[in-house]
């Protein structure tokens, strides 16, 4: 969707009491999706289910960021994280993920599952400086796995010195 859609600089709002939820397979594509992704991204379930759920991701977004996120939840831990993400008419809305693996019988990761509120206002405003400078960072680097490499190390710099993972670095925002 990124390629096709524009990013327009209208924001979506969506009530304090909604959940966000989608179930994706281990690639990452969507398997679950509820009627409040679908109407806030501006898609139907039809138009989801089986795509990737990168299909919402704001280019704004800093790579790192979803790197970090991805390797949390596969190595079988949940993450907290602010996410910008774009509807299919190039609308954002900003959301808190809670990002979670999803287990079968024996224990095997089969999925993930994610729950996204609305953030606070001062919880956004507090993490887009860290977010505009990882983004700077990847634009710098013509080489994207470069950027992303670059971008990622500098956000764990930035937490090694707070002596703060993600979640306890985010939760010190505005929630």
């Amino acid at each position: 969707m990124a390629d096709r859609v524009k990013p327009v600089d209208v924001e979506i709002n969506f009530s304090e009491d909604e959940i966000i939820v989608s179930k994706t397979d281990l690639k990452g594509r969507l398997m679950y999706a509820n009627d409040v992704f679908c109407r806030v991204a501006e898609m139907s379930t039809a138009e989801v289910i089986g795509q990737p759920h990168s299909i919402i991701r704001h280019p704004d977004m800093p790579r790192a960021v979803f790197k970090l996120l991805w390797d949390t939840i596969q190595s079988g831990k949940e993450i907290f994280a602010y996410v910008k993400n774009m509807s299919a008419t190039g609308k954002y809305y900003w959301v808190i993920a809670h990002v979670t693996p999803s287990y079968d019988r024996d224990g095997r990761i089969i999925g993930f599952h994610s729950n996204r509120r609305k953030p606070s206002r001062k919880g956004v405003n507090d993490i887009l400086p860290l977010y505009r400078e990882l983004a700077a960072i990847e634009a710098r680097h013509t080489n994207a796995r470069d950027g992303l490499a670059a971008s990622y190390k500098h956000l764990m710099d930035k937490l090694a010195k707070a002596g703060k993972t993600y979640d306890e670095f985010i939760w010190g925002t505005g929630e």
